[in-house]
C-alpha cells in the first residue's frame, strides 16, 4: 500500500486458495483428463502427475509456489516434447496433449481464488475436447458428471466464508445444472448449424477409421472378419428387408492385379452407368460410419444415387469427398437388374489381364475348362463344381500362401475365406478368356428387432466375383456360396467350422446376448440420428415440421432470440415469485399488519420502531389497543428476542390476517 493511501479505498485482497480447495480442484481437473490418459503418450499422464501431486504438496506444507523463471522452461520442455511425440503442435491430438499440460503448470502460479476460478473454466473447456474422439451416450453421461463435479468445485472456490454443507452444494450445483437444461434445448434445436463438425478440419482426426480398402490380397478382409465395430446401419423404409442372400453391399470393384494384390482402378465418373432394373423398388436410408474413403455402399443394384455423388464406370457408388463423418442418405435398389450389356472393348480387355509368369496350374485348368465348354456360362458352371467337388473349407485361419497363392490355394492347402474364393475364381475366368473382376463391399446384416432396422458390421465384409456374359452385362457370381452356402444364407459365424471364434458382440447364438446388444445399440442408433447426426438437413426437416417455412439462418437467430427471451421471463417470474414465496414470513406478516393501519388512517412515521407504533395506535384507537398489543409483541419475540417457533410465525400469520382496523 503507498504511504497516505486511505485503506477504505483500496481494493480489497484477493483470498488465497485453501488446501481443500486445492484438492477439489486437482480432483475435478484429474476426472476431466482421465478419458485422455489411454491416447496420450505415456510421459505426458507421467508428467501431469507430477505437477499435480508438487502442487497437493505445497498447498500441504503451505510452502510458496515455483516462481515464473521455473515455469517458463517448463512450459517449453513441454511444447518440445509434444513436438517430437507428434511432429506438429497443431491438430487434435497434440492440442489435447498441450491441454494437458499446461493444466499442471496453470496450477503452480494458482495462487489466488481468481487464477482459481480460471482454472475451473478451463476444465469446462477441456471436457468439450473429450467429445472430439467419441460422442456415445457413455461418454456424454460421464462428461455430465464431470461438469457436476466441477461445479461443486465452483461453488466452493466461490462461497464468502465457511463452505456450506456437501449435500447443499450438491442440490445448488442440480439447480444451476437443471436451470441450463430448457437453453440448451433450445440452442441445440435451432441454432444454424455447420455442415460436419468443427473437429473435422485437424488432419489426424480420423487416423483410427478401419474398414474396406481399395485393395484385396490375403489377410486384408480377414482382419475386418474378426472386428464387431458396425460399418453402418440400414432403416428399410415401409417394409421389411430382402432375404440375406440377396443383401449383396456393393462397395469397391477391383480391376488391377499384379499375381498377389487386387487394386481398385483410378476414380473416374461415368456420366449415365448402363443399367436395366426390373420389379418393385426397394427403399431404404442408410447410416454410414466414418471410414475415411470415398465410397459409399448400396444394396445391389442401387436405381437412385444419393445428391452429389455419383457412379464410377465400375457401378461404384462414390462420394465427392472423403467420408470423414457419420453419413446419411436414401436410396431405391433393385434385386433384378442386369449391369453393362453395352461395354467397351478397352474395359473388357482390362478385364482379362493377369501378370505372367503367376499361377501356372491354374492357368491349365482354366484352359482346359474353356476348350472343353461351348460359352462362358458354362466355365462358370464347371469352377464353381469345381469349388463344390472338391474339399475346400471355409475359415478364418488359412494358412501362408507363396509366390503362386492360386495355385497353393486350389491345388494344396484349400482352404480360404471369401478373399481366397473370389480371387481364385476371377483369376481362373480370366485364364479361361472370360472378362472378370472382383467386388468389395458387405453379406448380409443383422436384424434389430427391437430398433427395426440391419446392423451391418465390419464382420460382414465380403468378397465376390463379377464375370461378363454377353447380351447379359456383368452378372454376380459368389465362389464363396458355393463351398459354404452358410456364409451368404445365415451369416459368417453359420459358415465356421467347429473351434473358430469371433468377437463376442459378432455372436448370434446367446439369446441374452443378442436382446442386450440390439437394445444398447437402438438406443446408440437414436442418439446417433437426433443427437450426434443432427446435421443442417434434420434441422431444416425438424423445423419445417414445427411449421417455419422455409427457414434460414435469420428466421433461426430470431426464433432462438425470441425463446431465449421467453425462457428468460421465465424464469424471471418463477424466482421472483420464489423469492417472494421464501421470504421472512414474520417480516411479511408485520408489513401486512402495518398496511392494514395505515388504510385507517393510521400509517407508520419512518423511524418508528414496533413497540412506539403500537402505543400511539393504543393512546389514538383504544378499541384496537389489545389486538395491537398481541400482534407487536410477539413479533417483537419473533424478530428481535429468542423466540423461534414456526407454529407461532404461522401464528402471526393468522392474527394478521383476522385483524380488523
Amino acid at each position: 500500500m503507498k504511504a497516505g493511501a486511505d485503506p477504505r479505498t483500496q481494493p480489497p485482497a484477493d483470498p488465497a486458495v485453501g488446501t481443500a480447495n486445492v484438492a477439489w480442484l486437482l480432483g475435478s481437473l484429474a476426472l476431466v483428463a482421465a478419458p485422455h490418459l489411454e491416447r496420450l503418450p505415456l510421459w505426458i499422464p507421467l508428467w501431469s502427475g507430477l505437477l499435480f501431486a508438487w502442487r497437493m504438496h505445497l498447498a500441504h506444507r503451505r510452502l510458496a509456489l515455483p516462481p515464473r523463471w521455473l515455469l517458463l522452461p517448463l512450459a517449453a520442455a513441454g511444447f518440445t516434447g509434444v513436438f517430437l511425440s507428434y511432429g506438429t503442435i497443431f491438430g487434435r491430438n497434440p492440442g489435447v496433449a498441450l491441454l494437458t499440460l499446461l493444466i499442471g503448470l496453470k496450477l503452480l502460479e494458482t495462487r489466488s481464488l481468481r487464477d482459481a476460478n480460471l482454472v475451473v473454466f478451463l476444465g469446462y473447456f477441456v471436457v468439450i475436447t473429450n467429445f472430439l474422439y467419441s460422442q456415445s451416450i457413455p461418454t456424454a453421461i460421464y462428461l455430465l458428471g464431470v461438469v457436476f463435479v466441477i461445479t461443486l468445485t465452483l461453488l466452493r472456490l466461490n462461497c464468502a466464508c465457511e463452505p456450506p454443507p456437501l449435500g447443499e452444494r450438491l442440490r445448488i450445483a442440480g439447480v444451476l445444472l437443471g436451470q441450463s437444461i430448457p437453453l440448451m434445448l433450445l440452442l441445440f434445436v435451432f441454432f444454424p448449424r455447420v455442415q460436419g463438425p468443427l473437429w473435422g478440419l485437424p488432419a489426424d482426426a480420423h487416423s483410427g477409421v478401419a474398414g474396406l480398402s481399395d485393395r484385396m490380397s490375403p489377410g486384408t478382409i480377414s482382419e475386418l472378419l474378426l472386428s464387431d465395430d458396425v460399418a453402418f446401419r440400414v432403416d428399410f423404409l415401409g417394409g421389411s428387408p430382402p432375404p440375406p442372400a440377396q443383401m449383396y453391399w456393393r462397395g469397391p470393384v477391383l480391376v488391377d492385379y499384379d499375381g498377389r494384390t487386387w487394386r481398385m482402378p483410378r476414380l473416374s465418373f461415368a456420366a449415365r452407368p448402363d443399367v436395366q432394373v426390373s420389379g418393385p423398388p426397394i427403399l431404404y436410408e442408410v447410416t454410414l460410419e466414418p471410414h475415411h474413403k470415398p465410397w459409399l455402399y448400396a444394396l445391389e443394384m442401387p436405381g437412385t444415387r444419393p445428391r452429389q455423388s455419383a457412379f464410377s464406370p465400375e457401378f461404384q457408388l462414390l462420394s465427392p469427398r472423403l467420408v470423414r463423418e457419420r453419413m446419411r442418405y436414401h436410396l431405391e435398389s433393385h434385386t433384378s437388374y442386369r449391369i453393362g450389356q453395352r461395354e467397351h472393348e478397352a474395359v473388357l480387355d482390362r478385364a482379362l489381364q493377369l501378370p505372367e509368369g503367376f499361377n501356372p496350374r491354374a492357368r491349365e485348368l482354366a484352359q482346359g475348362w474353356r476348350a472343353a465348354a461351348a460359352d462362358p456360362l458354362e466355365v462358370v458352371r464347371r469352377a464353381l463344381a469345381h469349388f463344390r467337388q472338391e474339399p475346400f473349407a471355409y475359415t478364418l485361419n488359412p494358412p501362408l500362401l507363396g509366390r503362386d497363392g492360386v495355385d497353393e490355394f486350389l491345388f494344396g492347402t484349400r482352404r480360404g475365406f471369401c478373399e481366397h474364393y473370389a480371387s481364385a475364381f476371377t483369376f481362373l475366368m480370366r485364364a479361361a478368356g472370360v472378362p472378370a473382376r472382383v467386388v468389395l463391399g458387405y453379406q448380409g446384416g443383422e436384424i434389430n428387432a427391437i430398433g427395426r432396422y440391419v446392423i451391418v458390421r465390419q464382420a460382414d465384409a465380403h468378397a465376390w466375383s463379377e464375370v461378363w456374359i454377353a447380351e447379359r452385362g456383368w452378372v454376380r457370381v459368389d465362389p464363396t456360396a458355393a463351398v459354404a452356402p452358410e456364409r451368404v444364407e445365415s451369416g459368417i459365424q453359420a459358415a465356421l467350422p467347429a473351434g473358430e471364434s469371433l468377437p463376442l458382440l459378432v455372436r448370434t447364438d446367446l439369446a441374452w446376448l443378442l436382446q442386450l446388444r440390439q437394445t444398447l445399440d437402438s438406443i446408440g442408433f437414436r442418439w446417433n440420428q437426433w443427437v450426434v447426426g443432427y446435421n443442417p438437413e434434420r434441422q431444416l426437416d425438424l423445423l419445417s415440421r414445427l411449421g417455419m417455412r422455409a427457414p434460414d439462418w435469420r428466421s433461426m437467430t430470431a426464433w432462438l432470440l425470441a425463446g431465449a427471451g421467453a425462457l428468460l421471463l421465465v424464469f424471471g417470474a418463477w424466482m421472483l415469485r420464489r423469492m417472494a414465496a421464501t421470504s421472512d414470513p414474520v417480516l411479511a406478516a408485520w408489513r401486512r399488519f402495518c398496511r392494514k393501519l395505515e388504510r385507517s388512517g393510521l400509517p407508520r412515521r419512518p423511524g418508528e420502531g414496533p413497540r412506539d407504533y403500537c402505543e400511539r395506535i393504543k393512546g389514538s384507537r383504544p378499541a384496537l389497543g389489545e389486538a395491537v398489543e398481541r400482534i407487536t409483541a410477539l413479533y417483537i419475540s419473533l424478530r428481535y428476542g429468542t423466540l423461534h417457533d414456526r407454529e407461532q410465525a404461522r401464528r402471526l400469520k393468522r392474527l394478521v390476517a383476522d385483524f380488523r382496523a
